[in-house]
């Protein structure tokens, strides 16, 4: 049996000591181990309730944890713990990471690049169509979409990923092997087969409202950014964009019909300073430049001639948009007098051709007339 998971999950056990609790003190002592190790002078020294740290030194909490090990080996359900390899590097940056991840599916999916998209449960067809078409453009461009397996537009987003044949991740707000939905069971099966379902809380975990909004912090956490398509006035959507903020992620949100109840979160959002997402394009451009080139396909083949301009998703260029936009990176914002010193092009028409390939998207301008592709 691994020891790492053993003492890890033994921790969870431990009534009123909690998640950063825990990690406060595995920091203090370097690992779970040592942390069983430490006498109880030593644990109350960390300012530890004398209940807890007389229940540490006792060594409660091992025997349900490894009763909880044998239960998961039995169910074929990885876990995972913050001191290994595979438990994924943004879930480690915030406040409270959970003390061990219970898995099944593909664990490297939870490292790669992310969205989480989240929104109501009684979406309309206008949020439905936005998130399975949102889900499905941003996963073509080999981001993982990260929801919550619930009924509405998680449930829409997971399926808009696996449309096209790209990876999805659903977060769990119960036990692994208790769905909720109990509809969403065949889905939770693609999930599985397609990326990760995953859970923090034990096995045989019921989902009880108060799961939810502790669960919503490993969406946002393993994600880049939260998009929130649709979500009422007190939707949970809302607290996992704050979460989100918290955490120094991005927040998008897709604006929607002012007289829409199930508009109110994301044009709040909007005019609090969510970034507005009417496309994919409008997401993928916030990330960094070492990540945008990464998601995005390659604009540049070189070739014994030089360097020639291929754009598999994007609109045929005219002669002047396809010299400017040559001249212009991904990673480095250009200004203006630069980009005219390096075509044979009249000012004016350098500056028709940056406005055309802006409107069409392919170009952003950033303050001070400096210009930088998006594609």
């Amino acid at each position: 049996m691994d020891e790492n998971i053993l003492y890890w999950l033994a921790l969870g056990h431990i009534e009123g000591l909690g998640v950063r609790g825990a990690n406060s003190l595995v920091q203090r002592f370097s690992s779970p181990q040592a942390v069983y190790a430490a006498s109880f002078t030593e644990l109350e020294g960390c300012g530890l309730a004398a209940r807890v740290a007389r229940d540490i030194s006792a060594q409660k909490g091992l025997k349900e944890a490894e009763q909880e090990i044998q239960k998961a080996e039995r169910l074929g359900v990885r876990l995972v713990t913050p001191s290994m390899e595979a438990y994924p590097s943004l879930l480690r940056q915030i406040a409270d990471p959970p003390l061990a991840l219970y898995v099944r599916g593909d664990v490297r999916t939870l490292s790669q690049h992310a969205v989480a998209i989240v929104g109501t449960r009684r979406p309309s067809a206008y949020g439905s169509s936005v998130a399975r078409r949102l889900a499905g453009d941003l996963a073509q461009r080999q981001l993982v979409i990260v929801s919550g397996l619930a009924r509405g537009i998680d449930s829409i987003s997971h399926r808009g990923a696996l449309d096209v044949g790209g990876k999805t991740v659903a977060v769990l707000g119960s036990g692994m092997d208790v769905i909720y939905p109990r509809e969403n069971i065949k889905l939770a099966d693609q999930v599985i087969e397609n990326g990760a379902l995953i859970s923090e809380f034990r096995l045989g975990t019921h989902p009880a409202p108060e799961n939810f909004p502790i669960r919503n912090r490993i969406i946002s956490g393993l994600s880049l950014g939260v998009v929130i398509v649709e979500a009422a006035e007190y939707s949970g959507s809302l607290i996992t964009a704050r979460l989100a903020l918290e955490q120094n992620r991005e927040v998008f949100a897709v604006p929607g019909n002012i007289t829409s109840p199930q508009s109110f979160g994301p044009n709040l959002l909007i005019k609090q300073g969510a970034k507005l997402v009417d496309q994919w394009l409008d997401v993928i451009e916030e990330f960094p430049a070492s990540i945008r080139t990464q998601l995005l396909p390659s604009s540049e083949t070189s070739g014994g001639s030089g360097t020639s301009v291929t754009l598999p998703l994007a609109p045929p260029l005219s002669g002047d948009q396809k010299t400017v936009y040559e001249v212009l990176r991904v990673d480095e914002p250009r200004f203006v007098d630069a980009i005219c010193s390096n075509v044979t092009l009249p000012q004016p028409r350098v500056l028709a051709a940056l406005l055309e390939l802006e409107i069409s998207g392919l170009v952003r301008q950033l303050p001070g007339m400096n210009f930088i592709r998006t594609l």
